[in-house]
């Protein structure tokens, strides 16, 4: 970065930033923010691409790792934690492939940003829809806990696993219709124009539909949940935090955490500075992203710390994906011994 102007008078003239918000810089936030000509270097150079090469290598195996546990734990006691949690980790994968791969990888790493903008455009449908999808899932677990917890009569009466499977339905479609407005999502690495009121509402959307409704409803929810522990606590009974509950709390706390610094530069970058003037702002959402994908990530080691149901459930896919691989290399006519003897019977007439 350099600053413009002429020394006079033994003062350097430093030229404002012009903001986004018209032509000249804004009275609102005026400031002594250096002027750069052209576009903002990208100083994180290939931090990014390692990370979400990594992020990538080990975060999708995981989740497909997840997804074959949690379906099996579905299919085995119908409850409707597991088919959420199953519907979440499926999100996460279509994220980790669509934007991770997709689109910082393939599009920005080995494209360089050279791909057609229709293509762009079609490909921030479903990016946002991915996103979309991920949040509300985690919000129909949110409500479904809270119901068990303060409606537990309610809840029995009322859940079932073709209820648990329509309302996934219903999240999944709306996220992919929430997700055609973005379709004219302006792209703030490339588009050196001042964002347009079309830009600055689909900015607040995705804050509000991917944040700040959220978040909101976690807050409540959880904080009704945590006060209804206590109170068990407080009149004798024992205040046990049961497991969905202790993953629901593990989800939320992680998801607003990772996805703050990503709303925060967002909201940044379209009334303070842009990402395409100040190399600053630029490293910011190159870090926010990276925060908000490793969400992506981290609910296996969650899992596997709170559950040994999912732990054991977890050993039972590696070892029967491991032991047709063994069968396989026995040799020809070596059969196994079934595992489970009917009693009474002798050697050579089990079932």
């Amino acid at each position: 970065m350099r600053l413009e102007g002429q020394e006079t008078a033994g003062q350097t003239r430093v030229t404002l930033l012009p903001m986004p918000n018209g032509s000249g810089p804004s009275q609102e936030f005026e400031g002594h923010w250096p002027e750069i000509p052209g576009r903002s270097p990208c100083v994180a150079g290939v931090i990014p691409v390692i990370y979400y090469s990594i992020l990538l290598g080990l975060g999708l195996p995981v989740n497909l790792l997840t997804a074959v546990a949690l379906a099996r734990l579905a299919a085995r006691t119908r409850k409707a934690s597991y088919y959420y949690l199953l519907a979440l980790t499926a999100s996460d994968i279509v994220t980790q492939v669509v934007i991770v791969f997709v689109g910082f990888l393939l599009q920005g790493a080995v494209l360089a940003r050279e791909v057609p903008q229709a293509v762009v455009r079609t490909a921030n449908i479903l990016e946002f829809a991915a996103n979309h999808a991920s949040v509300w899932i985690a919000v129909l677990l949110t409500i479904d806990r809270y119901d068990a917890l303060c409606h537990p009569l309610h809840h029995r009466a009322a859940s079932s696993p073709g209820r648990t499977r329509r309302a996934i339905t219903i999240v999944l479609g709306a996220a992919l219709l929430t997700g055609i407005p973005f379709y004219w999502w302006l792209d703030v690495w490339r588009d050196a124009d001042p964002p347009s009121t079309l830009d600055e509402v689909l900015k607040w959307a995705h804050c509000l539909i991917v944040y700040f409704i959220p978040c909101g409803i976690f807050l409540v929810t959880n904080s009704a949940i945590i006060c209804r522990l206590r109170r068990r606590g407080q009149s004798g009974l024992r205040p046990r935090v049961g497991k969905s509950t202790a993953i629901l709390l593990g989800v939320t706390t992680l998801f607003t955490f990772l996805w703050a610094p990503r709303i925060f530069v967002m909201l940044f970058h379209l009334y303070v500075a842009p990402v395409h003037r100040d190399w600053r702002v630029h490293l910011a959402l190159d870090v926010a992203n990276m925060a908000a994908m490793l969400n992506t990530a981290v609910n296996f080691g969650l899992y596997c710390f709170v559950s040994k149901t999912f732990r054991v459930t977890i050993q039972e896919v590696i070892h029967s994906a491991h032991l047709p691989c063994s069968l396989g290399s026995r040799p020809e006519g070596t059969g196994v011994e079934p595992m489970l003897k009917p009693p009474g019977l002798t050697k050579g007439a089990e079932l």
